[in-house]
């Protein structure tokens, strides 16, 4: 029997091995390219988003004190509260509340990653409460003001109706969540509270170059809350 020898490579063996190489190098420089594009867009969208996040209105503080008052007075009207409810604290977790306040703005840098403040920024919020508010008032006043709110727009981040010993809550937010308004009613206190935060705004009588850091608080003390009743302003 003759001997058997190992077959060779034919030549087209050999062109198919090297359109296979030259496809293979042709595949890994495509996904080169889309490796770098992809790390391209992502650049940009966290520099995008760097900017976003410094690039604010400047609104007096004054201004945005009317604006969260004003949907605090909004949503207090839908809620169908009659009682009027004056500035300041009556008694801390008890009593009646209607105040202001204001904190700091946020960067979160390039990457997100960092939790620096932004010179001159505030956020204002409003808050208010009343007590005595019974099941028969607060659970009829929550469902109406959840579809109220989401009929005009506002996004609904959570809501919840409690049962015994849980509280009912509704927290809604728009403009990617730099608004917010949340509302609470415990049943065992028959407490209910509200409130409100606007988006962030660099206040115009802040100049960079001082000696001191700018306090949110600055803009806070410089609005009083109106009295929180029915159809008031």
């Amino acid at each position: 029997m003759p001997e058997q020898t190992a077959p060779t490579a034919t030549a087209v063996d050999t062109a198919t091995a090297g359109s296979g190489a030259r496809s293979l190098g042709l595949g890994c420089l495509g996904c080169a390219g889309l490796l770098f594009v992809a790390v391209v867009a992502l650049l940009v969208q966290l520099t995008w988003n760097a900017e976003d996040a410094t690039d604010l209105p400047r609104v007096a503080p004054e201004e945005t004190a009317d604006r969260v008052f004003g949907h605090s007075r909004e949503a207090y009207d839908v809620l169908g509260f009659t009682r009027t409810v004056p500035p300041g604290v009556e008694r801390v977790g008890v009593g009646t509340e209607n105040t202001v306040d204001a904190g700091y703005c946020y960067d979160g840098g390039l990457l997100g990653l960092e939790d620096k403040t932004v010179d001159g920024a505030y956020r204002m919020s409003h808050s208010w409460a009343v007590d005595h508010v019974p099941a028969s008032q607060a659970v009829p006043a929550l469902r109406r003001l959840h579809r109220r709110l989401e009929d005009d727009g506002w996004e609904v981040s959570s809501y919840r109706e409690g049962g015994k010993g849980r509280d009912w809550s509704l927290y809604v937010r728009r403009d990617g969540g730099d608004e917010r308004m949340s509302f609470t009613w415990d049943p065992d206190r028959q407490y209910f509270i509200g409130g409100t935060t606007a988006p962030c705004a660099y206040d115009p009588g802040w100049t960079d170059g001082g000696t001191d850091s700018y306090s949110p608080g600055d803009a806070a003390r410089s609005v009083r809350p109106p009295a929180l009743g029915p159809g008031r302003p």
